[in-house]
């Protein structure tokens, strides 16, 4: 095996054996990758500290193309100390991480990489946690092949009158189309499509009311629900943190 440098963060982790662990890092160079940490969990293992979720950095590997490779050592870019430190930034970053993990397993496009660091580092300098996760689960969508329809009635085709935003049908309803759907507000209808065509990294100010944060948050919930079919554990975690806040 030949000794490689790649930039990675740590979407998930297993314990191995009784001091070692298998490490899921999302790279730049290769996409998601499994990683072994030997002897991570001893106590005075030099990898002990760079051997968990969220550590993010350049990891030096032996490299195994087509199995696990070995970790050397990581120099840590980013240690993410505010996040760790919030109960409810950690919450929304471990669902992210395991998010992204899941997504990455059904589609290997490299942009994924870019897309999880920037909203990681958007919760670490305070932007609104339940904000940078609606925008990175809608731009998810349509990695996994289910984008809604937020550029027109889901139903006629027509980009007038949009009334509201149904997870059943698939998107945005217009006034003609219009039966008996949940109405939301003009402001969650103009907001979810600027959140799937913003660029995370040019964010520089995020104010969101409460309601129209709920109507998004409670649309995305459904819509994965209906057409992902991905169960993520760290969402009851993070649905118990909602609960508190409310």
């Amino acid at each position: 095996m030949k000794i490689e440098s790649v930039l990675g963060i740590v979407v998930s982790e297993t314990n191995y054996s009784e001091s070692s662990k298998i490490l899921n890092v999302l790279t730049k160079e290769h996409g998601r990758m499994g990683i072994i940490a030997k002897g991570c969990r001893n106590l005075k293992s030099k990898l002990r500290g760079v051997s968990r979720k969220l550590v993010y950095g350049t990891f030096h590997i032996y490299y195994k193309e087509n199995g696990l490779s070995t970790l050397i050592s990581v120099d840590v870019a980013h240690s993410f100390s505010k996040t760790m430190m919030n109960l409810k930034s950690i919450s929304y970053a471990s669902y992210i991480l395991e998010l992204i993990d899941q997504v990455a397993k059904q589609n290997e496009d490299p942009t994924l990489f870019s897309l999880l660091i920037s909203s990681l580092l958007k919760i670490e300098e305070g932007f609104d946690p339940t904000v940078i996760t609606n925008i990175l689960e809608l731009k998810c969508l349509d990695y996994l092949g289910v984008k809604p329809n937020i550029d027109s009635c889901c139903l006629c085709g027509s980009e007038k009158g949009i009334v509201t935003l149904s997870s059943d049908a698939g998107g945005y309803i217009c006034s003609n189309c219009y039966q008996n759907e949940k109405i939301v507000s003009d402001k969650t209808i103009k907001l979810i499509r600027m959140f799937y065509y913003v660029d995370i990294d040019k964010i520089t100010k995020l104010e969101v009311g409460e309601q129209t944060k709920k109507e998004i948050d409670d649309f995305l919930d459904d819509y994965y629900t209906r057409y992902t079919g991905l169960y993520l554990k760290s969402k009851k975690l993070l649905q118990n943190v909602q609960q508190l806040e409310r």
